[in-house]
């Protein structure tokens, strides 16, 4: 399973990077605002110069030919760019068209295994189904993982499955145990992922023991 950052923050990405465990970004203009930046395209653009892989920018007008004009327009701001569509009849249309005109695309607010397979019919690089919400709503997100993973599996879609709206460490163990190809995280889960008390403890007694036997040396 790969690992991608959701975020808008330039920090949080490029220390993700340094880390070597990054490798794709989704970001939406909410993000963008919560990092007080105006000008989404220039930070898409800021981030594709720092992650050589899939970076989803979404698009936020309605109507399909509305939605086709700026999501074309968003998938010529870099090469590595995803369109991101919501799982709606129009958002269908307009996955269809631009997959046939070779643009990526990640139809996101997935909360059915129905809307999973039609975005693979509809020919999406990316489904996102949002675990984390439908967590909040009493359903088992991790379940409708592992649901699109058998259906995408038995009939050989290309499609490929990224787990969203990722809350803690433990969603990521379990979009790996559902075998989802990527999941992406908040930079703050990504940090929960690595640290662990007896790790940092006994790294710290090592240390110490290191520099006393040093000193009697």
């Amino acid at each position: 399973m790969r690992i991608f950052l959701d975020t808008a923050n330039i920090e949080q990405i490029r220390q993700g990077v340094k880390w070597g465990i990054v490798s794709g970004v989704t970001t939406n203009p909410t993000l963008v605002a919560q990092e007080g930046v105006k000008d989404y395209q220039f930070v898409v653009q800021e981030i594709c110069s720092i992650v050589d892989g899939p970076v989803s920018a979404e698009v936020v007008v309605e109507g399909v030919e509305n939605m086709l004009s700026q999501a074309r327009s968003i998938a010529e701001w870099h090469p590595n760019v995803a369109v991101k569509i919501p799982a709606t009849p129009d958002g269908l249309e307009v996955t269809s068209k631009l997959a046939r005109d070779g643009i990526k695309v990640n139809m996101t607010l997935c909360f059915s295994a129905n809307q999973a397979l039609l975005a693979a019919l509809a020919g999406a690089a990316f489904v996102s189904p949002f675990v984390g919400r439908l967590d909040d709503i009493g359903q088992d997100g991790m379940a409708l993982v592992k649901s699109i993973m058998d259906i995408y599996g038995e009939y050989g879609f290309e499609t490929e499955v990224i787990a969203a709206s990722i809350r803690h460490p433990l969603h990521c163990v379990a979009a790996a145990q559902a075998g989802a190809d990527i999941a992406t995280v908040p930079f703050k889960v990504l940090e929960q992922m690595i640290k662990h008390p007896l790790t940092e403890t006994g790294n710290a007694r090592f240390l110490a023991d290191w520099h006393r036997v040093s000193r009697q040396g």
